[in-house]
């Protein structure tokens, strides 16, 4: 069984055995659980429907969060990508950050998401392989398998570092979130067990340090832009690993160094609400605005 203690585990088992890190990990995580693989694929596969749908419900002109704070950031997004023909940054990346955007905001709208890992990291992972799905017709067996992928990175992370915003800030969840996204693009392209582990630890190494500052304690400002920002960076990285471009720095360190630089980290940058944005002018009347003037820090 695996351990799911290292990345390296899970790269060295899947080259020992000339499979995908999905293929390995579906059938230890049957074995394990004491169901089939076709069970789990299920399952699996259900997750993957609910983050498409969770697309189209915070891609709704009128969606907007229980705090009013935010709402309609996907539906923008989408419209400008459509007016522009892809804006700057083209098309298909226009198209993945509106679905970034939609799921975030569909969280916030109290919707049903599925957490990434987490809920404030919550569009990266769909808004990368939906957009595969939908604008690059991947076949959907392979994007729901590259899930397990992500999820294997996913566990390693929250074992060796944390994938909690008051554990280790935001790194620990949208910097997560694009490593294990990242890692299941490379899969997906066809990129081996070891450019998936580059994959990861690139992205992990663009995110350090990455504070969580929700303004009003929310999981709106910054955190839905910042689902934007790990949706590029899973992109970037994967496209780097798949260029043959290591990482140089292995991820299981990458990890290691994210677990020191988030204990190091002050608490007032751990989703308090006491430092970073939450802290200026603005994120402080807002929070008025929502809470009232009696809401203390």
């Amino acid at each position: 069984m695996l351990k799911y203690e290292s990345v390296s585990e899970l790269v060295r088992k899947a080259e020992q055995k000339g499979v995908k890190i999905s293929e390995l990990v579906l059938a230890d995580q049957a074995a394990a659980m004491e169901e089939t693989e076709l069970a789990l694929y299920e399952k699996m596969e259900l997750d993957f429907l609910v983050m498409a749908n969770s697309v189209k419900e915070g891609q709704r002109e009128d969606q907007k969060s229980m705090s009013g704070l935010t709402g309609g950031e996907g539906y923008k997004m989408q419209a400008y990508a459509e007016r522009t023909g892809g804006g700057l940054c083209g098309p298909f990346m226009a198209r993945a950050i509106s679905r970034a955007l939609s799921v975030a905001g569909c969280n916030a709208s109290m919707g049903r998401i599925v957490a990434a890992p987490t809920a404030g990291s919550c569009g990266i992972l769909p808004g990368c392989l939906v957009s595969l799905w939908e604008d690059r017709s991947f076949d959907q067996r392979e994007i729901v398998m590259s899930m397990f992928t992500a999820g294997a990175f996913g566990m390693v992370i929250a074992g060796r570092a944390s994938i909690a915003g008051a554990q280790g800030g935001c790194q620990a969840e949208c910097g997560s979130a694009a490593a294990m996204a990242a890692a299941a693009l490379v899969e997906l392209m066809g990129g081996t067990p070891a450019q998936c582990a580059d994959a990861c630890a690139i992205a992990i190494a663009n995110q350090l340090g990455l504070v969580c500052d929700p303004v009003a304690g929310l999981v709106e400002i910054p955190c839905i832009k910042r689902n934007v920002s790990g949706l590029v960076i899973a992109f970037s990285s994967a496209d780097l690993a798949l260029a043959g471009i290591e990482a140089k720095i292995p991820a299981d360190e990458c990890l290691d160094a994210m677990r020191a630089v988030g204990d190091s980290m002050s608490t007032d940058l751990k989703e308090t609400a006491r430092g970073g944005l939450a802290d200026t002018p603005t994120g402080l009347r807002l929070q008025k605005q929502v809470f009232g003037s009696s809401q203390e820090k």
